[in-house]
């Protein structure tokens, strides 16, 4: 089952990606020569009106071929040009604005992808997200919390005046009064009462000033089917930040110390096996994990990298600046490289997988 599950998430993963690509061309009249799945050696193809559709070995990746293109994909990378009998739909002939977007709509599926599944999951299934009722987890003893009958399960509502909504607003308020007396308003059950105490300034290490420990209860939330693509839209947003800042902090951890922290990094036999763990929590937690691999793969993509979407971008962007291409040799050279490097990378990331799991050792955290 993880094994047809994660097969099943690589296919829409990378299919919307490339399908992105292959519908720009199609909407400009480029011609699309190849539409591939994987990595060659090819395993079968056919040719569908003008276009032929390829199944390759290599399962980490996919391709089109733009007729006239200096790069044709999956890595097979020339800088020599075929005869052109039809300039007019051939991609190195399109203006630049014209082929960036073709580039960057792989990048744009993806990301769409995940706005998508992130709206679905808001309107059918709902989001956790923080409620408003701080409660009492437990209590210790001989604390001022315990001195002034504080149990556990007791609700605080205010803290003097101020209404308590939040755990940090509560942990700030009681920083604020240490060593003063306050009075708190509890819900104990069906019954309201009023508590005073004064939040100590010395305290034995994880007991805290008061000698209690809170959790903030959380809510199910859903959105109208109108909200719902909007509040997608921002969590799309908001994760993608997210993972840029991860990916920065990581990139800084590997300079600094010289080598990569463990569980940081995870190849397809990772990512495999993390499926695996996320299919026992039913498919709603796939669906959200489909959804952060897929912007996973937008952000990757984007960066101006040879032979990734990016670094076509980069070559695009080169041209619309001075007015002149990048010699057609170069940048084929450029690609090559960047897609050696990139399968090296791969290849040596899937090695320590291998080599953690023969060993015994997780390939991932519990």
């Amino acid at each position: 089952m993880t094994i047809l599950v994660f097969l099943l998430v690589l296919t829409v993963l990378v299919l919307i990606h490339e399908f992105g690509h292959f519908f720009v061309a199609k909407k400009f009249k480029i011609k699309v020569e190849e539409f591939g799945f994987g990595l060659p050696p090819r395993i079968w193809g056919k040719k569908i009106g003008e276009t032929f559709y390829s199944l390759n070995w290599l399962p980490i990746g996919g391709f089109v071929k733009l007729y006239g293109e200096d790069e044709a994909g999956a890595g097979r990378i020339s800088h020599k040009i075929k005869k052109i009998t039809h300039k007019s739909r051939a991609f190195y002939a399109r203006p630049p604005w014209q082929k960036a977007m073709v580039v960057a709509a792989g990048v744009f599926m993806n990301f769409l992808l995940a706005v998508l599944i992130f709206s679905f999951l808001f309107a059918i299934v709902g989001v956790s997200v923080p409620g408003d009722r701080v409660v009492v987890n437990n209590v210790v003893k001989g604390s001022p919390a315990y001195s002034s009958g504080i149990k556990t399960g007791d609700r605080i509502t205010y803290i003097n005046s101020i209404k308590i909504i939040s755990t940090q607003q509560l942990i700030d308020e009681t920083k604020k009064n240490q060593g003063r007396g306050i009075t708190l308003r509890i819900t104990s059950g069906q019954i309201e009462k009023t508590v005073k105490i004064t939040p100590r300034i010395n305290y034995p290490k994880g007991e805290g000033p008061m000698g209690v420990g809170i959790s903030q209860n959380v809510e199910v939330k859903k959105y109208s089917w109108y909200q719902a693509p909007v509040a997608g839209l921002k969590e799309a947003f908001n994760q993608s930040i997210l993972l840029i800042k991860a990916g920065g902090n990581l990139l800084g951890q590997i300079v600094s110390s010289g080598k990569v922290p463990e569980y940081s990094v995870a190849g397809p036999i990772g990512i495999a096996q993390l499926t695996g763990r996320y299919i026992e929590f039913g498919p709603a937690v796939v669906l959200s994990f489909v959804s952060l691999l897929s912007l996973n793969l937008a952000i990757l993509n984007i960066l101006p990298i040879p032979a990734l979407d990016g670094g076509r971008l980069f070559f695009i962007l080169i041209e619309m600046v001075t007015r002149r291409r990048v010699h057609p040799k170069f940048e084929s050279y450029a690609h090559t490289i960047g897609m050696a490097l990139l399968l090296a990378l791969i290849a040596l990331v899937t090695f320590h997988d291998l080599t953690r799991l023969i060993s015994g050792q997780p390939l991932l955290p519990k």
